[in-house]
């Protein structure tokens, strides 16, 4: 009877790992289908949004981000009549900010790095998530704002880890959770993603609010305009030289 029972509990521990990891990849399948399928996703080259930002309270500023594959990506926003940049070609990060009293391009310090690099990803870290390096488990469901949401844990391969929420109707992502070293400090940030639209047969959030975790500042981003496959050059990702 005692192996019977040891034998049972092995085939069930066997019969558990593929059903949790099938789980899984039926939850990714289903956010992949919400967001307009994988063949339409990996067919986009490019991306330029156009939107608004805050940076303060009562204050906002116009941005324009572009991405292009496989990882460039490029920020502009304009305050008080000056225009900063944040830019990323694959390889160098960096950014331009006479708001600070800089009139010269200048290499991104190392924790935007990371931040860049991850933004600079079109397709997001659930996408081919393995290639990437990444890990993704399914920890369960959660309420988020009292919605079911399945929460999904993502180790990035720099070690960063993310909780991913997607809607437990929609499969949409609704909040992101985060823990970055910054300055070897972990730091706790969270950004709530809505407003989700049509754009080219792919679903796009035109609403972000994100920040640091339990802090009622929170900066929001507002989408007006979200374009695919536009024409983007190379050259406008990479870091000028100064002369």
């Amino acid at each position: 009877m005692f192996r019977k029972i040891l034998a049972g509990l092995a085939l069930a521990a066997l019969v558990a790992v593929p059903a949790s990891a099938q789980t899984l990849d039926e939850v990714l399948a289903k956010n992949y289908k919400a967001k307009g399928g994988l063949d339409k996703i990996k067919a986009v080259q490019t991306i330029r949004v156009t939107g608004t930002m805050t940076l303060g309270p009562g204050i906002e500023a116009p941005f324009v981000l572009v991405q292009k594959r496989p990882g460039m990506l490029r920020m502009e926003f304009t305050f008080q009549g000056m225009t900063g940049v944040q830019a990323y070609d694959g390889k160098t990060g960096w950014q331009l900010m006479p708001f600070q009293g800089r009139k010269d391009p200048e290499p991104l310090p190392e924790d935007a790095m990371k931040q860049v690099e991850e933004q600079a990803d079109v397709d997001g870290p659930l996408v081919d998530y393995k290639v990437k390096g990444h890990t993704v488990e399914l920890v369960g469901k959660e309420k988020v704002e009292g919605s079911d949401a399945y929460k999904l844990k993502v180790t990035l391969k720099n070690g960063d880890i993310r909780y991913i929420y997607l809607d437990a109707d929609s499969y949409l992502e609704i909040r992101v959770e985060g823990k970055t070293k910054t300055r070897g400090t972990d730091v706790e940030s969270e950004s709530t993603i809505g407003d989700y639209k049509e754009v080219g047969g792919l679903m796009f959030p035109y609403a972000m609010e994100s920040g640091q975790k339990g802090s009622p500042q929170k900066q929001k981003m507002t989408l007006q305009k979200i374009e695919l496959n536009v024409p983007l050059d190379d050259a406008q990702f990479k870091m000028p030289v100064v002369k």
